[in-house]
């Protein structure tokens, strides 16, 4: 006679077959389709991740593509990402937010671009000039520099994915091309140009000054929401009239504004910059946005083309 099947066992067997099931899909690095989960907190760090891990990862990129960077307010979903992902890649002192939850939720593998790119203070400054205590945190805008940190995630992207070491090498060698290239097209396209003095809405631009020999004298400081004193414009202005400067940049985020209203007043031209910190509206990416800042420059700074 047939035995009569068990109800409590065949609830513990349906459970378990669920658990199994559920580890079943969770398998391998990371919880995207078997890719690695890589949270990065700007635009420029998504883009070298991206490059490096391929079809190999999941990034999350900056948490929405305007506002300002500097002020990001994280959710609780947000939070619970920074803790979850396999990789996190994160300036600290950019986002207050950003480094509170890391510290309090950690996470397993973690490249932080300050240490690896090396933050100052000021760079860019005018000589015995003093600037903000305060880390500039905008190195991507030295291609050099954003290659060390491109080099450091492809080595913590090996760790967490060992078994795509040899893709994330290849790529990695690709984007150092691309920047050793973007470098290259900088150092040519800057070497001649009769101003050799960048005046900018905000201080953005100090480590692409510090690296290509060009003085940065911003507007307003690193923080774009705080409004130069009187004093400050007084110190712009003697700096614009005694280095004979022909243009004052903006950013291409934030509008022409303050920036505009003194070159009105002053008789210069304007340009149009962008600091890379966004994902660019224009659809292009890292690369082409730096080549659109290098004509901007070179228009701006008078520059004779090599050979010219």
């Amino acid at each position: 006679m047939p035995t009569r099947p068990d109800p409590v066992l065949g609830r513990w067997v349906a459970v378990c077959c669920a658990a199994l099931a559920a580890a079943a899909c969770s398998e391998g690095a990371g919880g995207g389709g078997g890719r690695v989960e890589v949270v990065a907190t700007t635009y420029p760090l998504q883009y070298v991740v991206e490059r490096v891990g391929g079809e190999h990862v999941a990034v999350e990129g900056p948490v929405g593509t305007g506002g300002d960077g500097h002020r990001v307010e994280l959710t609780p979903r947000r939070v619970g990402r920074l803790g979850e992902a396999d990789l996190v890649v994160h300036v600290s002192g950019l986002q207050a937010s950003t480094d509170a939850a890391l510290e309090q939720h950690g996470s397993g593998h973690v490249v932080d671009a300050a240490d690896v790119a090396g933050l100052a203070g000021a760079p860019g400054r005018p000589p015995g000039e003093e600037g903000s205590a305060a880390l500039d945190p905008h190195f991507w805008l030295d291609p050099v520099r954003l290659a060390a940190v491109a080099d450091q995630v492809a080595d913590e992207l090996t760790q967490v994915d060992p078994g795509h070491a040899d893709d994330h090498a290849a790529a990695s060698d690709a984007l150092q091309a691309d920047l050793g290239a973007l470098d290259a097209a900088y150092r040519e396209g800057l070497a001649g140009c009769r101003g050799r003095t960048l005046v900018t809405s905000h201080e953005a631009f100090g480590y692409l000054a510090e690296r290509y020999g060009l003085v940065q004298v911003g507007i307003a400081g690193l923080d774009p929401a705080v409004e130069p004193s009187p004093a400050r414009l007084r110190d712009v202005v003697e700096v614009v009239e005694g280095r004979n400067v022909r243009t004052v940049f903006f950013e291409v985020s934030t509008g022409p504004g303050l920036t505009r209203a003194l070159a009105d007043d002053l008789g210069l031209r304007t340009g149009v910059l962008d600091p890379v910190e966004r994902v660019p509206a224009s659809g292009g990416d890292y690369l082409s946005t730096m080549r659109a800042n290098l004509r901007a420059l070179q228009e701006g700074l008078d520059c004779v083309p090599a050979g010219g």
